[in-house]
């Protein structure tokens, strides 16, 4: 017996900090999407826990200790005293902001199919903020320190090119810089299905308030959005606590196009024309 799940990229379109509780955790607002690329996780029945890695980025996993494996820890919160193979295909970037949740809440998904278990009460949030919308994996708007999820349907599908430098970048290391800690939330959504011009209107009126410390850590975040207003996105920006970049097109044949002219322009960069929604 054994399934296959998708962890596909996550995308802040924005990320707002509203706010940090007596715990210490930070509040936000963030509407979420996701791409139709990600990693693939296969888990099949086995006598102990067994992680088998391959892929583009399956080395730099290697160096990271299996305390610190966030798949690894996924399945003790589920539970350790059950056997799985669990394999692997690494295709997004490590330390990149798009997946290492999405791996988390794939491994929560396909544990949970595979044991026939249910999912953890708080579907995740105890390994990261992102677990419980990557659990989903659908448009949504997070609030709270994650565990506040609702639908949004005012968006239509976008095309976009994501983009990743290969600079890592420390989330923690972020939220210590961040000035502020107390900005304004999103407010109210549209109530209709935007248009593409309507959706850069809108977004553009929101903001990641981590893309400034970031680039402060990591320089190399200015040059990606940079070269994706360079090749005409009409919309650019850091997504998460980064360090990959997004930027919005009108349509996925512009998306290839820059796309192409970025890798060219950059061979050692991670890009990829994608459809996000």
């Amino acid at each position: 017996m054994f399934n296959t799940q998708i962890a596909k990229a996550k995308i802040n379109l924005c990320l707002h900090v509203t706010g940090q509780n007596t715990d210490g955790y930070h509040l936000l607002d963030s509407l979420v999407v996701f791409a139709d690329c990600g990693d693939e996780l296969t888990f099949k029945r086995n006598q102990n826990l067994e992680i088998i890695l391959d892929g583009r980025f399956s080395e730099d996993l290697n160096s990271i200790p299996i305390s610190e494996n966030i798949i690894f820890n996924a399945a003790k919160v589920l539970d350790l005293s059950k056997g799985a193979e669990i394999f692997l295909r690494k295709n997004l970037p490590v330390s990149a902001g798009i997946g290492g949740s999405a791996d988390a809440a794939a491994t929560l998904r396909g544990l949970s199919q595979l044991w026939n278990t249910s999912l953890p009460i708080d579907n995740g949030l105890a390994l990261g903020a992102d677990v419980p919308v990557c659990i989903k994996s659908t448009n949504q708007r997070m609030q709270g320190i994650g565990e506040i999820l609702s639908d949004i349907e005012f968006l239509p599908k976008l095309s976009a090119v994501l983009v990743n430098s290969g600079d890592k970048v420390s989330t923690s290391t972020i939220f210590k810089i961040l000035k502020s800690k107390a900005n304004k939330n999103i407010f109210s959504l549209p109530n209709k299905k935007l248009t593409f011009f309507e959706t850069i209107h809108f977004l553009s009126k929101l903001r990641n308030d981590l893309e400034l410390p970031a680039i402060e850590i990591v320089p190399s975040i200015r040059k990606v959005l940079d070269s994706l207003n360079d090749c005409g996105s009409n919309l650019s920006r850091m997504s998460g606590s980064g360090g990959t970049c997004f930027g919005l097109f009108q349509s996925f044949e512009l998306a290839q196009k820059a796309a192409g002219e970025i890798s060219l322009q950059n061979p050692n960069w991670w890009v990829r024309p994608v459809v996000l929604g």
